[in-house]
């Protein structure tokens, strides 16, 4: 198959988005001939030029085909949360010892100990926001594709093909990944199959088109232990190839022995959900990357076609990051796809730093997340085979 035409475009601002809808005979054979080589791809001389579609092509690099540029107001500002709920999500000493003994339990070599024994002597907590940024883009491009031809209709040039862009695609849920294939209409032509010539079959490669292989038993040479005739190849040296039954060819795979193909243009339309995060620096000793499996509580949503970065936040790291990256999420996929709808939320997530004695010796871990998720890396109580 021809290599992919990338598809990209232009996004713009808006308030809300608008929608879019035989065995072998004869004496012993001293030689096989040599393999045939069998293209792999389609060369570029079997692909018609579709106007419209200039730059798909064989094996090419694609043209660039943007979407067309809608022309939609700007976002307009919306102000973060003036006066949220500030009461500080807090655990009971109760939760955090149920966190760790679920915890323990789930590692096969932990020692439950410390968790019975154990008297917690502190709980300090270490909560802290996360600004996150989800960019719904769609993306198209095209590529050459074939099939075995069977008939189908043909109906290149019978009207002009409709642009890359406005070819109807059922558009999934905002934010869920998604990908559909859409045959282009009016792009169907037939061609000689390029694998097998127009012959419908190609020459087996692993008898390289002999139709017979040298007999494994007396390695060609028709006799065994002396003067006797080697049963297993009758005497002849060779043997009729199992892969294509003697018949030194097999049916093409590209054709399936149809000898042509229908030869036309694929679109490949792309639905994806670009997500970042910030969070701000907080000095638990948590590192970032475990907050990224669990939720906080919500102190701020707001969703779309395109956002205007946060404002009036008290925490001026997350007003600078909502600004960097919503920035940088319209400029870079705008030049790439289609942005369909963005969201921005903001968090408290939840940490406790919980400080405990076990055996005369302090210890600690840190449960986080609306999922009381616990990390206790230095746990007093495993075994030698566990692994950190």
């Amino acid at each position: 198959m021809a290599g992919t035409a990338s598809v990209s475009g232009y996004g713009a601002c808006g308030i809300s988005n608008p929608g879019y809808l035989p065995a072998t005979d004869g004496p012993p054979e001293l030689f096989a001939p040599p393999t045939m080589p069998s293209p792999s791809a389609p060369p570029a001389s079997m692909f018609d030029s579709v106007p419209g579609y200039e730059g798909t092509v064989s094996g090419g690099g694609g043209g660039f085909l943007p979407p067309p540029m809608p022309s939609f107001p700007v976002p307009r500002p919306e102000p973060g949360p003036s006066q949220p709920d500030w009461n500080i999500p807090s655990i009971t000493e109760d939760q955090a010892r149920e966190a760790l003994t679920m915890f323990v339990s789930s590692k096969c070599c932990y020692n439950s100990a410390p968790v019975k024994d154990g008297v917690i002597t502190n709980m300090e907590a270490f909560n802290t926001y996360r600004y996150r940024l989800e960019t719904y883009t769609e993306s198209r491009s095209t590529e050459w594709s074939h099939q075995p031809y069977n008939g189908q209709p043909i109906d290149a040039y019978s009207q002009p093909s409709p642009g890359p862009w406005e070819i109807a695609a059922k558009t999934p849920s905002f934010f869920r990944d998604e990908k559909q294939v859409i045959k282009v209409p009016y792009t169907s032509s037939v061609k000689n199959c390029h694998a097998c010539v127009g012959m419908g079959r190609t020459p087996c490669t692993d008898c390289a088109g002999a139709g017979s292989k040298v007999c494994w038993v007396c390695n060609g040479s028709g006799q065994r232990h002396g003067e006797d005739r080697c049963h297993h190849c009758s005497g002849r040296g060779r043997v009729n190839c199992n892969f294509c039954h003697g018949k030194g060819s097999k049916e093409c795979k590209s054709c399936h022995g149809r000898r042509q193909l229908l030869v036309f243009i694929n679109l490949n339309v792309k639905w994806k959900n670009n997500t970042e995060d910030y969070v701000v620096e907080q000095s638990s000793g948590l590192h970032v990357a475990s907050l990224s499996g669990v939720s906080g509580k919500e102190l701020f949503r707001d969703t779309q076609y395109m956002v205007y970065p946060v404002m009036g936040f008290p925490d001026h790291g997350v007003v600078n990051a909502a600004e960097r990256l919503v920035k940088d999420h319209q400029v870079r996929y705008s030049q790439t796809s289609r942005i369909l709808q963005q969201r921005q939320i903001i968090e408290l997530i939840p940490i406790t730093k919980v400080t405990y004695n076990w055996k005369g010796n302090s210890h600690m871990y840190v449960v986080y997340g609306n999922e009381l998720k616990v990390s206790a890396d230095n746990y007093p109580a495993t075994c030698c085979c566990t692994v950190m």
